[in-house]
């Protein structure tokens, strides 16, 4: 059985995607009440150290890994963050993680594969120096790497583009199926492609363009997730959903009309915005979306308003907060896995966590080929 360490682990949900047939030789999150969720869901064997990666030594970890999972912090990141990129404090700690890995190395014990995950600002932030030296820190330490950006709504009625980095020490072979000579759609975007061709000379090396399938059509849309009666989330009253109907632009009002006439039940995602109206005066404005899909899910620290769901039925028209048991499917939870009691330790925990199905999907066509658990035949149709 495979084994793995997990690094700002929320929740547990790399873990989730991983599977059973993975093997968890250590976890570490520095938020004590994700530290709770994960136990509950995934036992305290022990395996879960809480406190900060800057305090992880490597006498710590036991074992030799397969594989390092580290979705560090997307706050400074992302778009909302302020720009202070790999300098800021939160997305900074990515360099005392790898310092972990370095130290792993020069003990002889060099896990296989490292597996990154955060937002697609990682490409642009600094201009591009940030993934740069992201991609510069595989090539320094030992090992080939790619990368792919993958939506969550290929699975998962959510939109939640995010970048995924994996690397893989150069003692490993690769079997020639999982690559391929030039970026292939989707997964490598026209901004990862730009961000590419920015990386020094030296990152551009050891670039590998990973070679994985796309997913067959997802059947499931936002409405097939939606609870009636959920927990901890009354429906508004007809005044508070005519007093969020009212903050709607003339183009989001017309798409409400519009979802009316639709004949079918349509549930839309709404997030409050601070826009400027036609005099330039800020004003909260509701912007809807009836596309079957759900926004990405934010936490407030990535500077963002909760999602509320408008549920649109001929012309009864409801609205609440999206619950936190919907939030958990957004990501590809099963029902069985226990959320926190309080709503927003719930919604901190979902929308900051990593959605489940893509996790499987790169380890089914790269991270399990690369380690040989499956076999060569299976690996070229893949």
């Amino acid at each position: 059985m495979p084994s793995f360490y997990e690094f700002f682990a929320g929740g547990g949900m790399a873990r989730a995607g991983l599977g059973a047939g993975w093997s968890c030789l250590f976890a570490n999150d520095f938020d004590h009440k994700k530290g709770l969720s994960y136990q509950a869901n995934w036992g305290t064997g022990g395996e879960l150290r809480v406190g900060d990666v800057n305090d992880v030594r490597v006498e710590d970890l036991p074992g030799v890994a397969d594989l390092v999972w580290g979705s560090f912090p997307c706050q400074d990141l992302s778009l909302a963050g302020g720009g202070a990129g790999l300098k800021g404090e939160r997305s900074g700690t990515f360099y005392p993680f790898w310092n972990v890995v370095r130290a792993l190395v020069s003990e002889g014990r060099s896990p296989k594969i490292i597996a990154l995950e955060n937002v697609i600002g990682t490409l642009t932030s600094h201009e591009g120096q940030d993934f740069d030296a992201i991609c510069r820190t595989f090539v320094e330490t030992g090992y080939r790497y790619g990368a792919l950006v993958i939506n969550a709504s290929l699975f998962v009625p959510q939109s939640r583009p995010r970048l995924f980095m994996i690397g893989v020490h150069n003692d490993v072979e690769i079997h020639p199926s999982l690559l391929s000579p030039e970026p292939l759609d989707p997964f490598h975007t026209n901004g990862l492609k730009r961000a590419v061709q920015g990386i020094s000379k030296k990152a551009q090396t050891q670039f590998l363009w990973w070679n994985i399938p796309t997913p067959s059509h997802r059947h499931t849309t936002f409405a097939d997730l939606i609870e009636e009666a959920p927990t901890g989330v009354p429906w508004h009253t007809a005044s508070e959903t005519e007093r969020l109907i009212s903050m709607m632009s003339a183009t989001n009002l017309a798409k409400v009309n519009a979802a009316k006439r639709a004949g079918r039940r349509m549930v839309g995602a709404i997030y409050r915005r601070t826009r400027l109206d036609e005099n330039g005066a800020k004003v909260q404005r509701a912007e809807v979306r009836f596309d079957d899909i759900a926004g990405c899910l934010r936490t407030p620290a990535g500077g963002s308003s909760r999602q509320t769901i408008i549920v649109v039925d001929g012309r009864k028209v409801r609205s609440r907060l999206i619950s936190t048991r919907e939030t958990a499917r957004l990501m590809g939870l099963e029902d069985h896995y226990k959320l926190p009691k309080n709503y927003n330790e719930a919604y901190h925990l979902t929308g900051d966590g990593v959605a489940v199905p893509v996790v499987r999907h790169l380890a089914q066509h790269i991270l399990e080929p690369l380690l040989g658990m499956v076999s060569e035949g299976k690996q070229e149709a893949a």
